[in-house]
């Protein structure tokens, strides 16, 4: 279990016993195996410990010393509100099973965030994007454990991709279009305009012969 999520557990584990016991803290008696935790994650300021004045309260009340009690500080109150409002991203597919005829790209944010203004210019662009890529764009979820977006792409999505990076690139950053050639192999180049052979001079157009003048009129 990640640190920050030992901290939430205990957090609420603290919380519950506090709402438990009808004075409003949890007393040593409940948290004795994780004394050390509480009290560092009140030296965290996320805990508040029962003051002298609070502990004789709280021994009256229990019928027995109460030597430590702890309650959840207002920013420990308001971490655990904010992690339960959080949205729970989808957990990535697993990389074997991206489909057929697709394969698993993983991007940067910022590799994203230039996707994301691709998707947004839409039928502005004269090169349309692939079928199907801006909703695999606006899909995307973020692999946290190795901090990603994934996407299954299919080829024609993946050179895609890849011209928007190179937008990206010849408009200022290169690390995307770099970064992406690198775990693909895939770069977009322009192709060269056709056009036929140029002369080295241009021949003269000539006039035809204006009318002679009529005398008779």
């Amino acid at each position: 279990m990640a640190a920050e999520e030992k901290t939430l557990d205990l957090l609420r584990t603290v919380e519950a016993r506090r709402r438990r016991a009808e004075h409003g803290w949890a007393v040593d008696a409940v948290l004795t195996p994780v004394k050390q935790r509480v009290l560092n994650l009140a030296d965290r300021g996320l805990l508040e410990l029962a003051d002298r004045e609070e502990r004789a309260a709280l021994s009256a009340w229990e019928g027995r010393p109460v030597r430590w009690a702890a309650r959840l500080a207002p920013d420990g109150h308001d971490l655990l509100l904010y992690a339960a409002s959080r949205p729970r991203h989808t957990p990535p597919a697993p990389a074997d099973s991206p489909g057929p005829g697709r394969r698993r790209i993983e991007l940067c944010l910022s590799q994203m965030a230039a996707l994301w203004q691709a998707v947004g210019l839409g039928a502005r662009l004269r090169r349309p994007l692939a079928d199907g890529l801006t909703d695999q764009v606006r899909t995307a979820c973020c692999d946290h454990r190795v901090k990603r977006w994934v996407l299954h792409l299919t080829d024609d999505q993946i050179r895609s991709v890849a011209y928007v990076f190179w937008l990206h690139k010849t408009t200022g950053s290169a690390l995307e279009a770099n970064r992406f050639a690198r775990d693909t192999g895939i770069t977009h180049r322009p192709a060269p305009a056709r056009r036929t052979a140029i002369p080295e001079s241009a021949p003269l157009l000539h006039r035809p012969p204006s009318a002679a003048p009529d005398h008779h009129t």
